[in-house]
């Protein structure tokens, strides 16, 4: 059986405008914040997010995988959009921006404990921003965006074992570079 989004993509593949409209209402934020944590301006990114979808829509017809992760392929269309505006700007690719938007206020009702969580947060930018940009983009993917190994393989154009290693790999390092008491997943 295929799952709801599956069967809204092939809905919209036979022409349904308002399955893609859901579709589009499903991942149209995600999209965005993708694509605003690497170029750190609200315009390009919403710029950027409506190409994607505009791509997305056009070639629709080319995501025949049944119960094929979609989410997957329009990150990987916004990846590619995002790198290509960044190489033409001569921009550094940012994968993991300022992290504060990660929590929001009303998550932290002591004052102390909004401290240790941006301390952490600061820290854990710094030690990505370390690591070679396939490692920060496989922590953003996996940790950030909570991609599953097989959707972050997808994303990233590679296997599923290319990105265990590589998320191994990643999280070894900032285990060296991050203080003690920063958070790290297991």
């Amino acid at each position: 059986m295929l799952d709801p989004v599956s069967v809204l993509v092939a809905r919209a593949q036979a022409g349904d405008a308002e399955a893609f409209g859901q579709v589009y209402d499903r991942y149209a934020d995600h999209v965005f914040r993708f694509i605003y944590r690497r170029v750190l301006d609200r315009q390009v990114a919403e710029d950027l997010t409506s190409e994607t979808w505009l791509r997305a829509l056009r070639n629709l017809a080319a995501f025949r995988r049944p119960g094929g992760d979609f989410s997957a392929w329009v990150t990987t269309i916004a990846r590619n959009l995002t790198i290509n505006y960044l190489q033409s700007h001569q921009r550094r690719e940012r994968p993991v921006a300022e992290l504060h938007d990660l929590v929001s206020a009303d998550d932290v009702s002591v004052p102390e404990a909004a401290a240790v969580q941006r301390l952490t947060r600061e820290a854990l930018a710094k030690g990505i921003a370390q690591l070679s940009p396939v490692q920060q983009q496989c922590i953003t993917l996996r940790y950030l965006r909570e991609l599953s190994i097989e959707e972050t393989a997808h994303a990233l154009g590679k296997t599923p074992s290319a990105v265990k290693a590589v998320q191994h790999k990643a999280l070894k390092a900032l285990r060296g570079l991050l203080p003690v008491t920063a958070v790290m997943p297991a």
